[in-house]
């Protein structure tokens, strides 16, 4: 890889949202980055660049976000796996608090399931039952994705280099075991201003958000940064995304689970 490249790149996205002035696809700058190795590990070192920058600033890591959780998704970017971005506090909205829109980019909304760990996942192959032990809660969330390349313009690399597409996400507030609401078959409705916008069910999400959060495990212990507890995994979207306006209201409920909103300003 050309490290030079890398945070070149790194610099154009960081810039980017510093700005609020969308920038290009960054592919194929990508692909003269890698140098002949692999794209998507290039991709991924470009993230890890503004990841450790954010860090060195003062912003916390409090979790990991899972994207290209459906299969549609990965069927139209040509992928086979999940990706993830990292997330930090202050990208952690109250269920309910006005977000200012000078805060998003280009963005849109999902509802999901967040799981919140207990305790470190450190197996190099971790199985379905580790992440049932380790998961402490789940909680009903919505993620505000965003982009820092215009008109949405990505294909894999491109999102992977951009934090996963993150941007913000909401909590809600009732904790729930797991064994207190089924993971697969909950049904997910989100409103906007009172109509039904997204609709789905735990299984759109790789066919259980569990199965995203294994892999998010193994990914992460062989990238040399496994999960901890506390962290807060958004396992990923169990509807279709939602582009958002300002002024908008999303109330999104998943059964046995709760209900969490996220109001935008006007």
């Amino acid at each position: 890889m050309n490290q030079t490249k890398i945070e070149q790149i790194a610099e154009q996205l960081w810039d980017a949202q510093e700005s609020r002035s969308l920038c290009a696809p960054v592919r194929e700058q990508i692909i003269e980055a890698a140098d002949g190795d692999d794209l998507v590990a290039t991709a991924y070192a470009i993230q890890s660049h503004n990841t450790r920058r954010l860090s060195e600033i003062g912003h916390r890591l409090i979790g990991r976000k899972i994207g290209l959780t459906s299969l549609a998704v990965q069927k139209q970017l040509g992928v086979s796996s999940p990706d993830f971005g990292m997330l930090f506090s202050h990208m952690a909205i109250g269920d309910g608090e006005e977000i200012a829109m000078s805060r998003t980019l280009q963005p849109k909304v999902e509802a999901e399931i967040a799981l919140v760990l207990g305790r470190d996942l450190t197996y190099e192959k971790h199985t379905v039952a580790d992440l049932i032990s380790a998961t402490e809660y789940a909680l009903p969330a919505i993620e505000i994705v965003g982009s820092r390349i215009s008109n949405w313009d990505i294909r894999l690399t491109d999102t992977v280099a951009d934090n996963a597409s993150s941007g913000l996400f909401v909590l809600g507030t009732t904790p729930r075991r797991l064994g207190k609401f089924d993971l697969s078959g909950c049904a997910m409705r989100m409103d906007r201003q009172g109509a039904t916008v997204s609709s789905g069910t735990g299984a759109a999400c790789l066919g259980n958000p569990l199965n995203a959060a294994v892999w998010l495990a193994d990914m992460m212990v062989s990238m040399g940064a496994p999960l901890k507890a506390g962290d807060i995994l958004m396992t990923g979207a169990l509807g279709p995304m939602v582009t958002v306006e300002a002024g908008n209201r999303f109330d999104a409920e998943i059964e046995g689970l709760g209900k969490v909103s996220a109001v935008f300003s006007a």
